[in-house]
C-alpha cells in the first residue's frame, strides 16, 4: 500500500523535517515498511549546494510528475506535503492554527488516481517556535508578500526568533516543543478520472479526522493556543 502523508505546518516545516527526512523521531520502527518522501518546490532544486543537501535527505520536488513516480515505485512507498505552503506559513503565529485547505483538493486527486490511502498529520507546536511582523489581510506587506508569491511560486514571512546571546530578536526557534500526531489512514477506491463529488467527498474524511486529531490533543499539546482550529481558504 502506497501513502499520501498530509502535514499541517508553519513557517518553516520543523516538524516536517524531524519527523520525514530523518530518524530524529524514530519513525522507521514506529512505522515499519513506509518509507517516507519529504517533497518541496521544484525551484529549490535550483539552488547550488541547497539542491545536494535535499538530495541527500530524500527530499523530493512536489510536482505531479514525481508524486506519481513516487507513488508507483512499490508497497510502502510514502510521499509527505506540506499542503497550506506558502498561503498557510503568512499566517502562522503562536497559538493559532489557521489551515489554508478548502480549496487544496489536487493531493486528493492524486492519491485517488494512484490508490494510495491518505494520512493526516498535525504538528503541535509548529508557530510556536517563531513569530512574524503583523501582516493582515489588506496592509501593504501582506500585498507585497502576494506579489512575490504570485512571481516566484512561494513567499518570504517577515519572522524571528531568538538569537545566541538573546530570546527575543534572531533566526534560531524558540524552544517550544514541536509533536507531530499521525491520524488514522483514509482509504480511497482507485480511479483514473474521480469525480469532483467523490474528491470533495474524501476531503470531508481528511478534514473530519484533522478535526479529531485536534480536538482529541489539543488541551495536551496547544495548551497555550488563543484560537481554535481554522480553515481559512
Amino acid at each position: 500500500m502506497s501513502l499520501v502523508i498530509i502535514l499541517m505546518v508553519s513557517i518553516i516545516g520543523m516538524g516536517a523535517f524531524a519527523t520525514f527526512a530523518t530518524e530524529s523521531t524514530g519513525f522507521s520502527e514506529a512505522f515499519p515498511g513506509i518509507k517516507p518522501h519529504l517533497l518541496t518546490l521544484a525551484s529549490n532544486f535550483h539552488i547550488p549546494l541547497y539542491r545536494d543537501l535535499l538530495l541527500s535527505l530524500g527530499i523530493c520536488s512536489v510536482s505531479k510528475k514525481s508524486c506519481i513516480n513516487i507513488l508507483s515505485s512499490g508497497p510502502g512507498s510514502a510521499i509527505t506535503i506540506v499542503i497550506g505552503g506558502a498561503a498557510e506559513s503568512l499566517a502562522a503565529r503562536p497559538g493559532t492554527a489557521d489551515l489554508t485547505l478548502k480549496r487544496r483538493l489536487g493531493f486528493i486527486k492524486v492519491a485517488i488516481q494512484q490508490g494510495a490511502s491518505l494520512v493526516p498529520v498535525f504538528s503541535f507546536g509548529e508557530n510556536d517556535i517563531y513569530d512574524q511582523l503583523s501582516n493582515e489581510k489588506g496592509t501593504t506587506i501582506y500585498k507585497m508578500q502576494k506579489t512575490f508569491q504570485r512571481i516566484f511560486g512561494f513567499t518570504l514571512p517577515l519572522f524571528h526568533g531568538r538569537g545566541l546571546l538573546t530570546y527575543n530578536v534572531g533566526l534560531l526557534p524558540f524552544r517550544h516543543p514541536i509533536v507531530s500526531v499521525v491520524g488514522r489512514p483514509i482509504a480511497v477506491n482507485q480511479t483514473d478520472k474521480p469525480t469532483k463529488e467523490y474528491v470533495e467527498q474524501v476531503q470531508a474524511q481528511y478534514i473530519e479526522e484533522l478535526v479529531r486529531i485536534w480536538d482529541t490533543y489539543k488541551d495536551t499539546y496547544a495548551r497555550e493556543r488563543t484560537s481554535e482550529l481554522k480553515l481559512v481558504d
